[in-house]
């Protein structure tokens, strides 16, 4: 069986916690190339930098996401660049925007993306966004500052908004999103986007794809989103994992 790359998952959350190393040693046994997992809290960077350690072909991304811009350290920004120079740190984020839920604090997470990006600049590396309910909030920062490299994660939006990023640079990245019956909108968006530019990612432990859907969600159910963006692109499964993969290989330079 073809091994697919996971660009986006969160295996320090607590819904690993009764499995979490035999689940990842059958994960890269059996249907893991590689996987990215990200730490986007302060609190969890070092766990993330844990992982990272104790598995060849897993890789990391620190950053703050912004429903954990609430008690950072003044001298965030210092750790975060200090963390982010180990060799197995493949990207910063996820970084960005998240206007989805009442009471948010729109300055502050302005303020802590752009940081996030101008360290990404600084470090010459490759930035993971996230944008929910504040696509031209975002769009207007990444014209204020352009990232090097970015791909934006889990990717809902629209069809136009997915080829203003690709003309600004942007890889796209779609979850197990694209395989419910709702997702028009997401389907859309995949068809509007050259292959050269999409990657595959599972946001697990959330974002199931359909037959999983309501279950903890883990790598090996990438599998059912890479054959549904196979059907959406009119390729084979197999070809559309191996673009997906050189694609994240290029990304991430891993």
């Amino acid at each position: 069986m073809i091994k697919v790359t996971d660009t986006h998952a969160h295996y320090d959350d607590t819904a690993f916690d009764g499995d979490r190393e035999s689940l990842l040693r059958r994960l890269f046994s059996e249907t893991s190339e590689k996987i990215i997992t990200v730490g986007c809290s302060a609190e969890r960077w070092r766990p993330t930098l844990e992982l990272t350690d104790k598995f060849e072909n897993m890789y990391g991304a620190l950053g703050v996401h912004p429903e954990d811009i609430c008690g950072l350290p003044e001298d965030y920004p210092d750790i975060l660049k200090e963390l982010a120079s180990n060799k197995k740190i493949a990207a910063i984020g996820e970084a960005g925007l998240d206007y989805h839920y009442e009471n948010f604090d729109r300055d502050m997470q302005i303020t802590v993306f752009r940081r996030q990006l101008n360290l990404a600049n600084e470090l010459h590396m490759p930035i993971i966004i996230h944008s929910r309910d504040a696509t031209e909030d975002t769009l207007d920062i990444l014209n204020e500052i352009k990232p090097e490299r970015a791909v934006m994660h889990c990717f809902s939006g629209s069809a136009e908004t997915a080829r203003r990023l690709v003309d600004m640079g942007f890889y796209i990245s779609f979850t197990g999103v694209i395989t419910f019956k709702n997702a028009r909108k997401a389907i859309s968006a995949c068809e509007a986007v050259p292959a050269d530019r999409l990657m595959l990612e599972t946001d697990c432990p959330y974002m199931a794809p359909v037959p999983f859907r309501g279950a903890r969600c883990d790598s090996s159910m990438i599998l059912s989103t890479a054959a549904k963006m196979a059907e959406i692109k009119g390729a084979d499964t197999e070809e559309m994992i191996n673009i997906c993969n050189k694609n994240a290989e290029i990304f991430f330079e891993i």
